[in-house]
């Protein structure tokens, strides 16, 4: 049952709830994902190497203003994930970025989201275990090719057993990342209150206002910070894709997207003023983690292992993740007619053989290329990660908007887990995303992340229309 069945009068709120049931129960997957593992995907989502590594070049834009960066962006992802919630509590589907925007925008708005998402998680994988075989140079003296197909054949491998392995491996990754975060954050309280280490003499939280002030480059600093800070966030969303095998998503995944404001407030907002209070932000430089500047502050010399350990483990709980939605994305794509047939195909154990099989060898020759043709080319796919994982946000927000006008008109059931203070929440996300979208034309090192997105919307564009013109009577290409 689509919205616009409904708008011609084609059925009702009961006939709507069945279809949506029966959707769920039809796709093939297992429901083997537990509240445990939920949570920690959940959390691990918002946790990467954009924290441990990238907030160094950060800080050192905006200074102590990237507090209020992340809290404010943060606040967004909150609307965003609360906006997917009320989506996925109506009809929780694996596919679910694509399958809502398939019902409640259009057919060629559910083909781009899930090729568009599909290519962001190969593109992440492709760089995650590129850059988890670098670290692994830090204690062993091996080529870095061994190591990205060594990663990647075992990471394929746990996706293909199970999602319960899946799942129980994506744990442990979140739960190093979590342990990582909150031992920063207490060994830094320690130093603020007990004045223990090298840093005890110096560290203070008027760090967070005396050297500069609190916005040391303007607004306008921080404002170009939003791109780095958004790009931390990305890969939040992917617990929507994990609706579809969740074991009670009714109960499991509320509880996990309410948990988003603490996540952030703690591992983000949280760590950064605890790291911000004991090492001035004038001593961060760009492509240095602000972990390892704080652990050699602190005179720990144990901390450059220690942070290349849990960056390691982010790359490949990230990797893991793309391996995991790659498979799910194609077969949607697949069940509804926008891809080829066999990658519908599933396990005995109900996961994607084909589609995960594509996505990980496609990793391959993309760690292969970069480590050929370590060049600027690759360097502009790369950074398409950013916009192409926005535009499924983008989606999301539209979707619930649209979804939330028909819930209200009683044509559609109303969701059990509604969206607090939409649709204006999800209308201010949608103008914070374009706003971080304009920060990205403007500055130079970020706008290149915008180069590929017309190029990418013209091949799906023709790549539609040849699907189109071949199945002329397909239902998945008519307007719904």
């Amino acid at each position: 049952m689509t919205s616009a069945q409904v708008d011609k009068g084609q059925g009702g709120s009961q006939q709507a709830a069945e279809a949506a049931d029966a959707t769920t129960s039809g796709e093939g997957y297992q429901r083997t994902l537990g509240a445990r593992q939920i949570q920690m995907i959940a959390i691990g989502g918002a946790i990467g190497t954009g924290l441990f590594l990238g907030a160094g070049k950060a800080i050192a834009k905006a200074g102590p203003s990237l507090i209020l960066a992340y809290a404010i962006a943060g606040l967004v992802i909150f609307f965003i994930m609360r906006a997917l919630g009320e989506l996925l509590m109506y009809r929780p589907v694996s596919g679910s970025f694509s399958e809502y925007a398939r019902e409640f925008v259009g057919p060629f708005a559910g083909f781009v989201t899930g090729w568009t998402y599909w290519l962001f998680w190969v593109v992440t994988g492709i760089t995650e275990v590129t850059a988890a075989a670098q670290y692994m140079t830090f204690w062993f003296d091996i080529p870095p090719w061994v190591s990205a197909l060594i990663f990647t054949i075992i990471l394929y491998g746990v996706n293909l057993i199970s999602v319960k392995l899946f799942g129980e491996l994506e744990f442990w990754f979140s739960m190093v990342k979590v342990t990582a975060i909150v031992g920063m954050i207490l060994i830094c309280a320690g130093i603020l209150t007990l004045g223990f280490s090298d840093a005890g003499d110096t560290a203070s939280v008027t760090h967070l206002w005396a050297d500069g002030g609190f916005f040391p480059h303007g607004i306008k600093g921080t404002l170009m910070t939003l791109q780095i800070v958004m790009f931390a966030f990305l890969a939040v969303e992917l617990v929507g894709v994990t609706a579809g095998e969740s074991k009670d998503p009714k109960t499991v995944l509320p509880k996990a997207i309410n948990t988003v404001p603490w996540r952030i407030a703690v591992f983000y907002v949280g760590a950064l003023i605890m790291i911000l209070a004991v090492v001035p932000w004038t001593e961060f430089q760009p492509g240095i983690s602000p972990f390892v500047a704080a652990f050699q502050k602190m005179g720990l010399g144990i901390g450059a292992g220690i942070v290349n350990f849990v960056v390691l483990t982010a790359a490949l709980s990230s990797c893991n993740s793309g391996m995991y939605s790659t498979g799910r994305m194609l077969r949607d794509l697949a069940l509804n007619g926008q891809g080829p047939t066999f990658f519908t195909r599933l396990t005995k154990s109900g996961t994607p053989l084909v589609g995960t099989t594509f996505s990980a060898a496609l990793m391959l020759v993309g760690v292969w290329i970069n480590y050929q043709w370590p060049g600027d080319a690759f360097t502009y796919v790369v950074s398409f990660a950013t916009i192409s994982g926005m535009w499924a946000w983008i989606m999301i927000l539209v979707c619930q908007i649209r979804y939330r006008r028909l819930a209200d008109r009683g044509v559609l059931p109303q969701s059990t887990f509604r969206a607090p203070g939409a649709p204006y929440t999800s209308v201010f996300a949608l103008a914070f995303i374009a706003m971080v979208i304009v920060m990205m034309g403007i500055d130079k090192d970020a706008r290149i992340s915008l180069y590929c997105a017309p190029l990418w919307a013209l091949i799906l564009g023709v790549s539609y229309l040849v699907l189109k013109a071949r199945n002329p009577e397909n239902t998945a290409f008519a307007k719904r």
